[in-house]
């Protein structure tokens, strides 16, 4: 089994947060029509993403949009890898996905092997008139073809490198990390 060190911090909780500010005006400015927007997070970090950029509109610019929590765990192409029973928190939208403009978020854009099993759980749900991806951190090493409308960053990584986005809600501190495995 392998464990890692940290190599550095890339992000402190207001460089984050900045960015996240700067990703809610992109999706205002790139967004024609206000009303039909829906943030949709994969569940664990892309959760508290979805909430704080929905909390920054509605600070800039008075709007309130809806916020779902998709988990994907069930449409994972590893699930046979992942153990024998996998976790399954339990995916809560509160309003209909037909006709949104859903942009779907998460902390971490590495494979894409994630949001497809993201779009598949999404789709099961309805028909969204579009939907668009967010990331704080793109790593790069896609292995499918999906690509970030709205990137917080994108840093560039080896294969025996990780970034771990800690947020204040799931992990109780506020930071992106570069951390390498070593065997």
């Amino acid at each position: 089994m392998s464990s890692t060190r940290e190599k550095a911090q890339l992000m402190s909780a207001s460089e984050m947060d900045r960015t996240l500010v700067r990703l809610a005006h992109e999706v205002l400015e790139k967004s024609s029509d206000h009303k039909s927007l829906a943030f949709i997070g994969i569940r664990r970090r892309g959760v508290p993403m979805a909430q704080r950029l929905a909390a920054k509109i509605e600070s800039l610019e008075n709007i309130a949009v809806p916020v779902g929590v998709l988990d994907i765990n069930l449409y994972r192409d590893d699930l046979s890898t992942v153990g024998p029973k996998p976790v399954v928190s339990g995916t809560q939208i509160d309003f209909p996905i037909q006709g949104k403009d859903v942009i779907l978020m998460d902390d971490v854009l590495y494979t894409g092997r994630t949001i497809r099993a993201a779009l598949d759980a999404l789709f099961e749900l309805g028909r969204p008139a579009r939907v668009q991806l967010l990331v704080l951190i793109d790593r790069g090493h896609r292995e499918l073809p999906i690509e970030a409308q709205y990137v917080g960053r994108k840093i560039p990584t080896s294969s025996r490198e990780i970034i771990e986005v800690k947020f204040r809600e799931i992990d109780e501190v506020e930071k992106v990390l570069l951390v390498e495995r070593i065997d």
